[in-house]
């Protein structure tokens, strides 16, 4: 696989190697600073004749205004730069001279020619030195080195993957990081030419690259195929696939198994959270499991073992999934976003439900909803795409394998064709996010009905793109209600969370006012001033479990519902296995602001028991919702969210 995060040319500075702003020496082996430890300095380059090194920092620092608060958050803001390692290097980009020089045009061919003899006899001279440099360890003048820096002549943007050949730069400059949805750039391989202090783009739409070790040519992964290009500014035009058809590898599925098993042992081993691996022998454990390994007959039995190892460390997060298990392709339904329900008496099947969907998201577009679509609830479906529909067969079985194309509903109010409409509706193919949406807004619609508008609801699904989605979307607008219920039950995890707890715990400092708008503005900006309440239950889980005891911390409010899952040590996948397979590891565990362990294997007590028991759900109630609209209206008595009176124009008369 190609890396796409290759600190290229390390191999090429002998006795020196560079880490995030240090460098250590084989001669005495001392480690030593040599960038400003108030920055950052990342993927170091050596270049091949050993004057420069260079590397990538985060030095611009005019950041991105958020629409929805008066807030920043840094984007392209990554430089690149090179330190010169002996004080007898010359700056890289001196300053051009802009002066013009007039000649005669028999003197300008006389200079051209001497000028490109000149130009043969010094490249020749550079192969010579770099052939002699080559057989010379590189040499850095310490003193002063973190001063001798040089800024690469291209402007700040997301930078990574920096490589370094001779006369050039390759680089990748990517989009900035969006939760949910894809940059507003694509990922382009750059080539900066020294010679000219020009950039040039050498291929879009990149995942990675890797430069081959003379410089001549790199390797580029696009889409799903690897394309080799000349490395140079003008390579862009020598581009060639590489083909991968009919490519074929003899394995023994046993070995692999092996290794594999092997591996997911050396990963916890050197990445697990905490050295001591919950005082197990990890040794004897892997001992006690590998002799499994004669009886696996297949990847899901491979899994299985793999998984029982790693749960006696007793630890949340420990995933093993995929792998080389065939999955055939399920059939593309072509969904409605409705609900059907068989009529007995005339054997047809009729709408039942059409969820509301908000058209103006597609994430929640409702096809039957969409204007031009003449459908009801109580409407018959007679036939779909021309073919008959009764309840002989599931009415499902006609939408299967359609859902590229419009589909045609033939509809009636009666269950007969006489009179009947054809309709048609662009379909999706998964219901689940008109299912939640329609939980949601019954929620918030209970919610005002019960306290006649005055206190909101957000429902937040997860601590990842979804979940601050919905957070942006429902708190903002909610501002100004007198309390607030931040429902977190089911939140699946992800990593947000402090950004929700930074805003809900912002507390009103002052007010500005303006002689044409009536309504005052908070300093900071969007302050709620009124009570909260959160609510959880057994699956609030990872981040959704440090969300509501942060929220408790933070004395934002009091937690309503049931215990959580109790899993917050944080994973990293690095990298798939041998035959794309996955393991995570548990990484990161979450302490308290003592430093003592918390939540782990326990999970988060509410301060209020509440239990969504059988009997209440299948009448129709939710009881922890019920207990936080009455806890939270009781907190208004004692916290009334009401911004403070205009204050009385001031008279400043003598």
């Amino acid at each position: 696989m190609v890396s796409e995060r290759k600190l290229s040319g390390l191999q090429h500075a002998p006795g020196e190697w560079l880490f995030l702003g240090y460098v250590w020496s084989q001669r005495d082996g001392q480690l030593r600073r040599v960038t400003d430890p108030m920055f950052d300095a990342r993927e170091p380059a050596w270049d091949a004749e050993g004057n420069y090194l260079f590397y990538l920092s985060d030095r611009e620092f005019a950041p991105q205004i958020s629409n929805i608060e008066f807030d920043f958050a840094t984007n392209r803001s990554t430089g690149i730069f090179a330190i010169a390692l002996r004080k007898d290097v010359k700056n890289p980009f001196p300053p051009e001279s802009d002066e013009v020089t007039i000649t005669k045009e028999g003197d300008k061919d006389k200079k051209d020619d001497k000028k490109e003899e000149k130009d043969k006899k010094e490249e020749k001279k550079d192969e010579k030195d770099k052939d002699q440099d080559k057989n010379k360890d590189l040499v850095i003048d310490f003193d002063g080195l973190g001063a001798r820096v040089a800024r690469v002549p291209v402007d700040a943007a997301n930078y990574r993957s920096l490589s370094v050949k001779s006369g050039h730069l390759l680089y990748v400059s990517a989009p900035a990081f969006y939760y949910g949805r894809q940059g507003d750039i694509q990922a382009a391989l750059k080539v900066f030419a020294f010679k000219d202090r020009k950039e040039t783009t050498l291929a879009e739409d990149i995942q990675g690259y890797s430069l081959c070790r003379d410089g001549s040519k790199v390797l580029v992964h696009q889409g799903q195929a690897w394309n080799v290009y000349e490395a140079t500014p003008t390579g862009a035009s020598t581009k060639k696939t590489v083909p991968t058809t009919g490519l074929s590898v003899d394995r023994v599925p046993a070995e692999e198994w092996a290794q594999i098993f092997n591996e997911v042992w050396r990963r916890y081993r050197d990445f697990f959270y905490v050295p001591n691996m919950h005082g197990y022998d990890w040794e004897a454990v892997r001992n006690q499991y590998r002799p499994l390994l004669k009886d696996v007959a297949d990847r899901t039995d491979l899994n299985y073992v793999i998984s029982e190892m790693i749960a006696e460390l007793t630890v949340q997060h420990a995933y093993i999934d995929g792998g080389d298990i065939p999955i055939p392709p399920r059939a593309r339904v072509a969904l409605p976003g409705t609900r059907f329900k068989l009529d007995p008496a005339s054997n047809r099947y009729q709408i039942s439900k059409i969820f509301g969907g908000e058209n103006e998201e597609e994430l929640y577009r409702s096809p039957l909803t969409e204007i031009g679509v003449d459908a009801k609830a109580g409407d018959y479906v007679l036939a779909i795409n021309g073919a008959e529909v009764t309840g002989k067969e599931d009415v499902y079985k006609f939408l299967r394998n359609a859902a590229d194309s419009p589909v045609e509903l033939t509809l009636n109010a009666k269950p007969s064709l006489d009179g009947s409409r054809k309709v048609s509706y662009k379909p999706i193919t998964d219901e689940s996010n008109l299912i939640y949406l329609d939980w949601v807004n019954h929620n918030r619609e209970k919610v005002s009905q019960m306290t006649n508008g005055r206190i909101g609801y957000i429902h937040v699904p997860d601590m990842g793109a979804s979940g601050i989605r919905e957070f942006i979307k429902w708190y903002f607008p909610q501002i100004r209600k007198e309390g607030m219920i931040v429902d977190v039950r089911a939140n699946g995890g992800g990593n947000v969370s402090r950004m929700l707890i930074e805003r809900m715990r912002r507390e009103l400092l002052g007010m500005q006012y303006a002689r044409n708008l009536e309504q005052g503005f908070t300093y900071p900006d969007q302050v709620f001033t009124g009570p909260m309440v959160a609510i959880l239950n057994e699956n609030s889980a990872s981040d959704g479990d440090i969300f509501p005891a942060m929220f408790r911390q933070a004395g934002i409010g009091p937690l309503i519902g049931k215990r959580s899952w109790g899993g917050v040590v944080g994973i990293t996948d690095h990298g798939q296995l041998i035959d794309g397979g996955h393991v995570n590891v548990p990484e990161f565990g979450f302490t308290n602001a003592k430093g003592e362990w918390i939540i782990e294997g326990h999970g988060v007590d509410p301060d209020i028991e509440v239990d969504n028991d059988p009997k209440s759900v299948i009448e129709g109630r939710d009881l922890q919702l019920e207990r936080a609209v009455a806890e939270v209206l009781k907190r208004t008595k004692d916290k009334p969210a009401k911004l403070p009176e205009h204050a009385p124009a001031p008279v400043k008369l003598k």
